[in-house]
């Protein structure tokens, strides 16, 4: 079977709708493909009707549609500029003034198939001398509950620890066979996972404020207007003073914010102003 332009232009609002992600003309045989999975994996053989399934959400089939979609190229220490400024300046910034019983929450949005929460937790232990004296809580979301499974279950090939010394993953990681490493079960405690839409406000709220939150390379997939809606949902994220981390491709110049370009010695961040509100 193949999709019309009309059927194309469906499929593609109702992704929008779903998730906020604008997919450019270029784009439209990777839909088709995807469709076509989900045609087949249904049992399905009309538009018509898998349309009507995903009206129904006959079987979760709303949520295999937008895992269909998601794209989750990631890897252990990317950005790794963040990481250094990460530790170089924002946990100072944060800790500032603070009581040692109020922890220190970061958010990875999205977080994929976890390399980036888990960088977070390893960069902080083996460079952060105060990591101890602290409680951190790293919570790692993403709308991709394929991806979430996969987080949780902290298995990784050699592509995905390829920027790590090998040192350091033989200290985290435990061999499994030829191909494959598992995180430690202690640090795959100490980051939580949960399924959230970057454009669902009520939905990111239930995971309360953060201090520094890394949302990297998916604001380029969105349009203005869902960048906008994002971008407030980010700033409601985050404590008076909270940090945020785009990809080094993305800014708020685009849309307006109410966040401030902080300049650090590592990286170019945003923060929520301390006197702002809601």
């Amino acid at each position: 079977m193949i999709l019309t332009e009309p059927d194309l232009t469906r499929i593609c609002d109702l992704l929008y709708r779903q998730t906020g992600i604008l997919v450019p003309e270029n784009r439209r045989a990777f839909v088709e493909r995807r469709v076509l999975e989900r045609l087949r994996a249904t049992g399905l053989s009309t538009l018509p009707a898998y349309l009507a399934c995903l009206r129904a959400d006959a079987d979760g089939e709303v949520q295999h549609f937008v895992n269909a979609f998601t794209v989750n190229e990631t890897y252990f220490n990317r950005e790794e500029h963040q990481l250094h400024c990460l530790t170089e300046s924002l946990m100072a910034a944060v800790t500032a003034g603070r009581a040692r019983n109020d922890p220190i929450r970061i958010w990875s949005m999205p977080c994929a198939t976890g390399e980036e929460p888990y960088s977070v937790a390893l960069w902080l232990l083996e460079h952060w001398p105060a990591v101890d004296d602290w409680e951190i809580e790293i919570v790692g979301s993403d709308i991709d509950t394929r991806a979430l499974a996969a987080a949780q279950a902290g298995r990784y090939g050699a592509r995905a620890l390829g920027r790590l010394p090998p040192p350091l993953v033989s200290r985290y990681f435990i061999r499994e066979d030829e191909a494959f490493w598992r995180i430690l079960p202690e640090l795959r405690g100490s980051v939580r996972f949960s399924r959230r839409n970057l454009v669902d406000g009520p939905g990111m709220a239930q995971e309360g404020r953060f201090d520094i939150v890394f949302c990297r390379n998916v604001l380029i997939y969105f349009d203005d207007e869902s960048r906008k809606i994002a971008a407030a949902n980010l700033f409601a994220a985050l404590r008076p003073g909270g940090f945020l981390c785009l990809g080094h491709t993305e800014s708020m110049a685009r849309i307006p914010s109410r966040f401030v370009t902080r300049r650090f010695p590592d990286a170019i961040v945003y923060q929520r102003p301390e006197d702002a509100h809601d």
